[in-house]
């Protein structure tokens, strides 16, 4: 029931406009308070926070059914979760009470921001830099490749905040609100995919914020960022590869029923049934691996090198989902009037989005010689 009132939504709301959105890079903040109405927003949250009450698989069902056409779209919403799970996950009863009902309601939008010039996953390696002043903490720094950096009302931020006594950085995370002086966001960047949601720069030249808009303890942001990404960003990446995947499924058995060579339809040729042999497969491999990721994340379980290999595995099978899909329609394949090049571009784009394929690897190895060491 939950997966149809969604696919209603996205058929209504966002199927007629996916194609406009990703031509004019159009990022829909018209529709948040809809989905916020809609429960989509926060599906995982509490009923006390304003939330629906639901957990991790449900939100991923919602994100796939947003990315089956529009991938941009459903990175727009994932990463306001992203944001709404640091502070569900990390954040004082205080801070919940006050910022998650508008961020349920989808009133305020909201992000995470860790990456910076010199890096995405050297989270330890960061420049920015937040020192105590006057009650608070004065903040340093910039921030690229920020989803929801132009949209976001309130931006979570890693920033160093001191060193332990062996002199390693420690990171904390903040919550920065849009206005306050000193922050801006940069430059805005014109990505290959997932357009419709905005990515660029966050700029924080002397940014104070006060001692309750620390979310999670002092010196301990490096758990924060690493979990939210780890688990529900990850999740959502793999979520967003499952919609493409179901995407070049529909779109291949749709084209190969309907396109005639030799007086009947190309779904009859053998070499057509291989492609769509192979989209299927790809795409039910990956639905079940993300939703055993999402199932131990809502049993309160590590789920990190589960949505690692939801990740690694689902976006590497679009791209090549995608490559099939346009193969086998032949010319009209690369025409812009069909979904086909859309599907390419975003899968392409979430290949590094959230972690490259390299990290997961990295992440994937490192459990699997621990689990299966004898």
């Amino acid at each position: 029931m939950l997966r149809e009132a969604f696919a209603d939504f996205v058929n209504q709301e966002v199927a007629p406009n996916a194609a406009k959105w990703d031509s004019e890079d159009h990022c829909p903040v018209e529709l948040f308070p809809k989905m916020g109405e809609l429960g989509i927003l926060g599906v995982f949250v509490p009923e006390e926070y304003g939330g629906v009450g639901l957990g991790h698989t449900e939100r991923v069902i919602a994100l796939e059914e947003i990315a089956r056409h529009s991938a941009g779209l459903a990175m727009f919403v994932f990463t306001h979760q992203l944001g709404v799970a640091a502070l569900l996950e990390f954040g004082n009863e205080a801070q919940k009470k006050k910022y998650l009902p508008s961020l349920c309601s989808g009133e305020k939008i909201t992000g995470l921001g860790t990456t910076e010039p010199g890096g995405g996953s050297d989270l330890l390696g960061a420049a920015t830099t937040a020192e105590a002043k006057d009650g608070g903490w004065m903040i340093r720094g910039r921030k690229c490749f920020i989803t929801n950096s132009h949209t976001a009302d309130y931006a979570m931020i890693t920033a160093k905040s001191g060193t332990d006594e062996k002199g390693r950085n420690l990171l904390s995370v903040f919550l920065i609100e849009k206005g306050a002086e000193g922050f801006n966001p940069g430059r805005k960047e014109n990505k290959m995919g997932l357009r419709g949601s905005v990515t660029g720069e966050l700029i924080m030249d002397h940014v104070f914020v006060a001692e309750d808009q620390v979310i999670g303890a002092l010196g301990k942001g490096y758990g924060v960022a690493s979990k939210v990404i780890g688990e529900v960003g990850r999740a959502s990446m793999a979520a967003i590869s499952v919609g493409i995947l179901r995407g070049c499924l529909e779109e291949s058995v749709r084209f190969s029923n309907k396109r005639i060579v030799y007086g009947k339809p190309i779904s009859k040729l053998q070499a057509i049934q291989f492609h769509i042999a192979e989209i299927r497969l790809a795409y039910e491999a990956a639905r079940l691996l993300l939703y055993r990721a999402a199932k131990r994340k809502d049993d309160g379980k590590s789920a990190v090198a589960e949505c690692s290999l939801a990740k690694y595995y689902g976006t590497e099978a679009a791209a090549s989902a995608a490559k099939r899909t346009i193969e086998l329609m032949g010319a009209y394949g690369i025409v812009n009037e069909y979904p086909t090049g859309r599907f390419l571009r975003d899968a392409l784009t979430s290949i590094s989005s959230g972690g490259t394929s390299e990290i997961q690897k990295l992440i994937i190895a490192g459990d699997t010689l621990k689990q299966y060491a004898v």
